[in-house]
């Protein structure tokens, strides 16, 4: 794993824009950071498709741990309300695009480390699977990449598109002034509707519940299939949340209810006591001590790197601030990351039921948040 520095593209901003990167920029500071890529070896490459694939079938058997014990879910902060509509999805496996990012500690030597699994409402796909392949057709056509990400997705969409009323779904989101939810919700529509489904788009706001408890869009037709960019915690704790949680039946949301257990950080500690020791997992508990002095504190549902303390031989080394303040903590051994020359590299590692496709770097400090760059790769030959 080695970074290098190579010049822009001359008018890149308007191929990115085309490309559907419109937030590619935050003030001066680029987000899509195009004056360096990293490159790998297929070994290198090979074995962060296997650590995915592998962390991926330790999420299942997790997953069939904590849907069988409530006082589990309790721990993570579900509802008592959503503990059976959990249970029946993870047993029913309603349509779902059974997608996700792994976030891993990676520095070129020993294996990949997870930090967390973003599998609610992942973004930064239009960056992986599109953008910083053109990048690297115009600048190393010879090259390779580990990609696959629009292809799989696009297969998953036409595999539960049978499974869809009429063929067709919603796509929500929030009005976000950085549209960066705008970009990911539009490039997954656009993925869906390639894979031959009729797509409809309505602003979380919109959406409304009938007295019949049906979910409608602003022209009051009965929405039966939506993706959403919004997240189940945030969903069921609405004052809807409940009566949201009665229509599962007869609404496919995607993804599917379950997710709740796998996008919770406190999960992270399930996988621990489960598989304590394995390779590609950190140590993780609720209870600090357990850790050791150099740490990595996290709200079980902070986003966009919010509200985390890095400890380093009990000293606080890095902090965010944000929104996550109440609600337990989970302490994660801390792994060092390496230093590039120009920040912190995480790898998004993707994955799209059970196979590995493809990941993305975000390089920023000792804590990843949203003003962290995307820096696109390579497969050296």
């Amino acid at each position: 794993m080695e970074r290098h520095a190579v010049a822009p593209r001359p008018g890149w901003q308007p191929i990115v824009e085309g490309q559907g990167l419109i937030w590619h920029t935050e003030g001066s500071d680029p987000y899509w950071d195009e004056s360096a890529y990293y490159s790998f070896s297929l070994a290198e490459i090979e074995m962060i498709e296997a650590a995915t694939e592998e962390v991926y079938t330790l999420f299942l058997q997790a997953g069939d741990k904590i849907v069988k014990d409530s006082e589990l879910m309790e721990l993570f902060g579900i509802p008592a309300f959503c503990h059976k509509a959990i249970r029946q999805s993870w047993r029913e496996e309603p349509p779902s695009l059974n997608y996700g990012r792994f976030d891993l500690g990676y520095d070129g030597t020993g294996e990949p480390k997870l930090f967390e699994f973003n599998c609610d409402t992942p973004t930064s796909m239009l960056e992986a699977g599109v953008i910083q392949w053109e990048w690297k057709e115009d600048l190393f056509p010879d090259l390779d990449q580990f990609n696959s990400l629009h292809e799989k997705l696009i297969g998953r969409w036409a595999e539960i598109r049978p499974r869809l009323y009429g063929q067709r779904v919603w796509f929500t989101h929030t009005a976000d002034p950085s549209h960066e939810d705008v970009i990911t919700t539009t490039y997954m529509r656009d993925l869906a509707s390639q894979a031959g489904l009729e797509t409809h788009a309505v602003l979380i706001d919109d959406i409304g519940i009938d007295a019949q408890g049906r979910i409608l869009d602003r022209e009051d037709q009965v929405i039966t299939a939506l993706f959403k960019l919004y997240p189940w915690e945030w969903i069921v704790n609405e004052a809807y949340g409940p009566q949201i949680v009665r229509q599962l039946p007869h609404t496919a949301w995607i993804e599917p209810i379950w997710k709740m257990i796998w996008s919770n950080k406190a999960i992270l500690q399930i996988l621990w006591a489960m598989f304590p020791n394995h390779p590609n997992l950190l140590a993780a508990s609720v209870r600090q001590e357990r850790i050791g002095g150099s740490y990595v504190a996290k709200p079980f549902l902070a986003r966009e790197g919010s509200n985390i303390e890095v400890v380093e031989r009990g000293e606080t080394v890095a902090r965010s601030q944000g929104e996550y303040k109440d609600g337990l903590t989970m302490y994660q051994e801390l792994y060092p990351l390496r230093d590039f020359g120009n920040g912190y590299p995480v790898l998004g590692s993707w994955i799209v039921d059970g196979e590995a496709a493809g990941i993305g770097i975000r390089e920023d400090g000792l804590i990843t948040g949203n003003r962290a760059r995307f820096v696109p790769h390579v497969i050296r030959s």
